[in-house]
């Protein structure tokens, strides 16, 4: 496995642990996740999710991921279906609303005019966001991402697509779960690893030019 090279950091795939990699499964559905809203089932060793609606139609691990967390999947719109590939992590549930609490919500093609984005959840300050003209419905993409300390990334087929800092990062200890979501979307997510991710600082610094 590659490493990952974000600001200031390079996260090393091979020794940072495997905390879960069972795959999506009827068992599965029952003893690590629970759907909380939306249409959630598993098919064909993949998750898919539905949701008609203008909200986070979310799905969250019962079993708990404190720390540095990276989650590593593969996932794909389904027609008619052509945005909102949306995971988070960090995360709590409101039981009284029903809705994600705190968290990081990562996604590709939302924010509702084909944007790649990082927010925290449920103030969505801070937030970043930015055109992904590259991303076609229906084709599958290998995702990668987390949180370090409050540096948040993405990468899309093994490239770093975005990154975020924090100043005031989530109390990882405190909000523990993981999950994905569907936001007026249809998706397919396969393949999930989550690891504690393992990494070392790098100084940054210009090659002379002239």
């Amino acid at each position: 496995m590659t490493d990952l090279r974000i600001m200031h950091k390079v996260i090393h795939l091979n020794t940072s642990p495997v905390l879960f990699d069972k795959p999506f499964s009827a068992a599965s559905m029952t003893e690590d996740w629970e759907a909380k809203n939306a249409e959630w089932w598993v098919a064909d060793g993949a998750l898919w999710g539905r949701n008609a609606h203008a909200a986070a139609g979310c799905i969250l691990s019962r079993g708990t991921f404190p720390g540095n967390v990276l989650l590593d999947f593969y996932a794909m719109t389904v027609a008619p279906s052509t945005h909102d590939i949306d995971a988070f992590w960090n995360a709590s549930w409101d039981a009284a609303t029903n809705t994600r609490g705190t968290a990081y919500v990562a996604g590709v093609q939302g924010w509702w005019t084909g944007k790649i984005g990082i927010e925290r959840s449920p103030t969505c300050i801070p937030t970043v966001a930015a055109p992904c003209p590259w991303f076609m419905p229906g084709r599958e993409y290998h995702l990668q991402m987390g949180t370090i300390d409050g540096h948040s990334f993405i990468f899309v087929d093994g490239t770093l697509q975005l990154e975020l800092l924090d100043t005031d990062p989530i109390n990882s200890q405190q909000h523990t779960h993981i999950g994905f979501e569907a936001y007026q979307s249809q998706v397919c997510i396969r393949l999930l690893t989550v690891r504690q991710i393992a990494w070392s600082p790098v100084e940054e610094a210009y090659r002379p030019e002239f």
